[in-house]
């Protein structure tokens, strides 16, 4: 059996799958800190492991070049795209929160804040409740930090929203379904490009909360670090079919020292 057949039946029943943001996901995951440039070939070698036809592909690359994202250039027969100035730009922000480190240890001291637009988990029209240590760009109206003495499930039941909860059941579903999978380079580099996929949308689209937040049917299990410890167990091989020429096409360069900061420990939570 195809070990990645879950993960890429996933994908592609989830709707009309928009190409181009798995480009997306492909650049600032593999090729962002290897020198910024991926060849057609490569790029075609792993979209077509997650089943992507090479047209729809080009047609991607074609619409990200139009927006700004991507420029190209020909070598021969074979075509290189590499990320505009302004297409690294927009990765920076996305790139810290989407490998910024887990949370390991349980939150000591709850901020319950009140105002519109803030970070945190909403409890509450204009409310939201986070950790103490969690930064947030917009200043509240009030706020209050102290310990949370009671937290009930039926209340965490209602925190996520069904959308949410779903993506978050998607994502687990793809973790379980890699655990006793032994993959080989090229699908262990799909398999982290669908991770990070998942991953990058769940990050973009919606506040995270503290596993202590979570839905009780979703167990306390804590989604960032789960992805870091799948992202760990998938790089050696994936870093290695980057490392690795693929028909007449030389390898990727090595990568960037911040590749290893990813998902690393800091003294600062995300």
């Amino acid at each position: 059996m195809d070990p990645l057949q879950p993960l890429i039946t996933a994908l592609h029943d989830e709707g009309r799958l928009r190409v181009w943001s798995l480009v997306i996901t492909v650049f600032g995951d593999s090729v962002q800190y290897r020198g910024g440039r991926i060849s057609n070939v490569r790029l075609q070698a792993l979209l077509g492991r997650l089943g992507v036809e090479p047209g729809t592909i080009r047609t991607a690359l074609s619409r990200l070049g139009r927006d700004g994202w991507l420029t190209s250039e020909r070598e021969g027969r074979n075509s290189f795209y590499q990320l505009t100035p302004e297409g690294q730009a927009r990765f920076t922000d996305a790139t810290s929160r989407i490998y910024a480190p887990p949370r390991l240890a349980p939150v000591a001291e709850w901020t319950l804040a009140f105002g519109p637009g803030l970070s945190g988990i909403p409890i509450g029209p204009g409310m939201v409740l986070r950790p103490a240590d969690q930064t947030d760009k917009t200043k509240p109206d009030a706020a209050v930090t102290g310990t949370l003495s009671a937290l009930s499930p039926h209340l965490r039941d209602t925190l996520l929203s069904p959308a949410h909860r779903a993506a978050l059941t998607a994502l687990f579903h793809d973790i379980d379904a890699l655990k006793p999978a032994q993959l080989d380079p090229l699908d262990a580099a799909a398999a982290r490009t669908l991770l990070i996929h998942r991953w990058r949308r769940i990050v973009l689209r919606h506040p995270e909360p503290p596993t202590e937040l979570l839905p009780p049917a979703l167990g306390k299990r804590n989604p960032r670090a789960l992805v870091a410890a799948t992202y760990a167990a998938l790089s050696p091989a994936t870093e290695a079919w980057l490392d690795s020429p693929l028909n007449d096409i030389a390898p990727m360069p090595k990568a960037h020292a911040l590749f290893a900061t990813r998902f690393a420990p800091t003294t600062q939570h995300a």
